[in-house]
């Protein structure tokens, strides 16, 4: 146990230390390029603005895809569970109608007279006392049998209409699925279009002004001095969470995948808080709706950051302002710095 304690340790200092490496201290100045800035340089910050426009189109249509595919698997274990219920019902109901024929049979066999008739003919007191005792019993039974019974049909027609409204809203979500699936793939391929055009140079001085443009900003985010205060420590289960995902590092980003070879955004973060025993919604849009939000001067190592107006990324806070996160198609889970995008917020998943 102790050595497990202490490579969970290890591994949560070692992020640390490579994601000082991809931090930009306060007044970090950024050296101009060896090579002299090509005439089209402005016009590939365009393209790069362009793409990143495309690519952020492109989350926000995969957490609706995501949040389309959770709602459409719950509402078919509900349809199953409705289902089951129908069935029980049924079979229930089915033994009813056999005991209240196999009454009837038996009323038939003694002549059709109803057994209170047959009990006001008696001539013996004692016998006479006895039955009533007995007919009590047997009319407070059919009356239990039969009020049972009326219950047990109610029950049915109310599982087949929650049955249809299921069916009803599993196939609005397919749908609303199909759409987003639709739409994350028309944005990829516009952003991957947009970058094919380019050169190989171009795309590699594409690559540094997007590392550029967000040092830049986490630099920024750091010269306010926010992380000043943000000297929280990690939870056990927040340590775990770390370990797992930044064990996913170097893993392909791939929208709607939430592992173990690929993963989206919010695919990571929910199964990096799953493996510390903690289940989370699936996507960031839900994440930052429920979970419980905390001032970001107040965060601490496995927090989620919440990025963008409208919540389309997330990635997981592992200390000394750097997360650990899967950007975007075309790139890999990695560390970066937590300030390089636009944040929204910040959400504990273990307050």
């Amino acid at each position: 146990m102790t050595g497990k304690r202490h490579s969970t340790t290890t591994a949560v200092a070692l992020v640390c230390a490579c994601a000082a490496a991809v931090l930009a201290a306060p007044g970090t100045a950024f050296a101009s390029p060896a090579e002299p800035t090509p005439p089209s340089n402005g016009s590939l910050e365009k393209v790069r603005k362009e793409i990143e426009r495309l690519y952020r189109e492109a989350g926000t249509a995969t957490d609706a895809y995501n949040a389309a595919e959770e709602k459409a698997e719950k509402q078919s274990q509900e349809i199953v569970r409705l289902a089951r219920s129908i069935d029980k019902g049924q079979t229930k109901l089915d033994r009813l109608k056999a005991r209240a024929g196999a009454a009837a049979r038996a009323q038939y066999r003694g002549g059709g007279v109803p057994d209170e008739a047959r009990l006001l003919l008696s001539d013996n007191p004692s016998r006479f006392l006895d039955g009533a005792g007995r007919l009590r019993q047997g009319q407070h039974a059919t009356k239990a049998m039969l009020t049972e019974m009326s219950r047990t049909q109610a029950d049915l027609k109310t599982y087949a209409k929650d049955a249809s409204a299921q069916w009803r809203k599993l196939e609005s979500n397919r749908k609303a699925k199909a759409e987003a699936k639709k739409k994350v793939k028309k944005k990829i391929a516009a952003a991957e279009k947009l970058e094919s055009r380019l050169e190989k140079k171009e795309r590699e001085r594409l690559r540094k002004l997007e590392e550029e443009a967000a040092l830049r900003q986490q630099s920024a985010w750091v010269d306010t001095g926010i992380l000043k205060d943000a000297k929280g420590e990690a939870t056990s289960p927040g340590k775990k969470a770390i370990a797992f995902a930044t064990a996913q590092i170097g893993k392909p980003y791939v929208w709607g995948a939430e592992g173990p070879k690929s993963y989206d955004c919010s695919g990571l973060t929910s199964q990096a808080w799953a493996a510390a025993g903690k289940g989370i919604p699936r996507t960031s849009q839900e994440q930052w709706k429920r979970l419980p939000r905390v001032d970001v001067t107040n965060m601490r190592p496995g927090d989620l950051i919440i990025y963008h107006k409208d919540a389309s990324h997330v990635g997981l806070y592992v200390g000394d302002g750097a997360i650990v996160h899967a950007p975007r198609p075309g790139r890999s889970v990695t560390l970066a710095g937590a300030g390089s995008m636009e944040i929204l917020g910040v959400v504990r998943p273990d307050k």
